[in-house]
């Protein structure tokens, strides 16, 4: 069946969909040995795609795993400032990437695949899945404070507001968002005159961190989203 030629890309976790627009643009892309155009459409069990000279092979057998971050690793697959990847904590092959990020000094939940079209589903705004941290701030936790996450805190992207939230202690709360802005969580507190000193994941949609120990992965089946 032919689609989008970005969405085969992203398929085979070759690139972003945004990235593969690029290279397309940029003439990288061949269908049938004729520069691809943004728009065209292919086949891959019958057409034959080329990337920079390399030809693409139809890639079903995906890996996925579910990983628990340390604290100072990076969400990426390259950094030349550091050699603290998450990438690293896993199986070297087959290559996978992060499903979103975490910011350096968070800690929980990462799922790592190269599954182009499940990153699509978690990462989208448009499918609202949710995120679940715990979260401890710097003093104690007042209802104003609370009230104010889920009525709504102004950030540059718009209204960030927790979908719910729960004390669980003095100075640690537990708050679910389907919103996935950078630093979104750790801005909205600050907003507040709160300062996080401990932030993790420990859900995304149905998949749990549950007993999963800091720095160590597990390999999964394919989430069903």
């Amino acid at each position: 069946m032919k689609e989008r030629l970005q969405k085969i890309l992203s398929q085979q976790g070759i690139a972003s969909r945004r990235k593969a627009e690029e290279l397309i643009l940029n003439k990288k892309v061949l269908i049938n040995n004729q520069i691809a155009k943004l728009g065209d459409k292919a086949d891959l069990e019958k057409d034959k795609i080329i990337i920079n000279n390399k030809k693409i092979n139809n890639n079903k057998n995906y890996t996925y795993y579910i990983l628990n971050k340390p604290k100072n690793y990076i969400c990426s697959v390259s950094d030349k400032h550091t050699k603290n990847l998450i990438t690293k904590l896993v199986p070297r092959h087959p290559k996978v990437w992060s499903v979103g990020r975490l910011d350096k000094n968070s800690t929980g939940l990462i799922i790592l695949t190269n599954d182009g079209d499940l990153t699509q589903k978690l990462t989208h705004p448009s499918f609202k899945h949710e995120k679940e941290y715990e979260v401890m701030v710097d003093k104690n936790i007042t209802g104003i404070f609370l009230n104010k996450l889920k009525a709504g805190i102004k950030l540059e992207e718009g209204v960030a507001k927790a979908d719910k939230i729960k004390k669980i202690s003095n100075k640690k709360f537990n708050i679910i968002l389907h919103q996935g802005w950078k630093r979104q969580i750790r801005r909205m507190c600050e907003k507040c005159n709160y300062k996080i000193l401990e932030l993790k994941r420990i859900r995304i949609d149905k998949i749990k961190l549950n007993n999963l120990k800091e720095g160590k992965f597990k390999k999964i089946k394919k989430p069903l989203m």
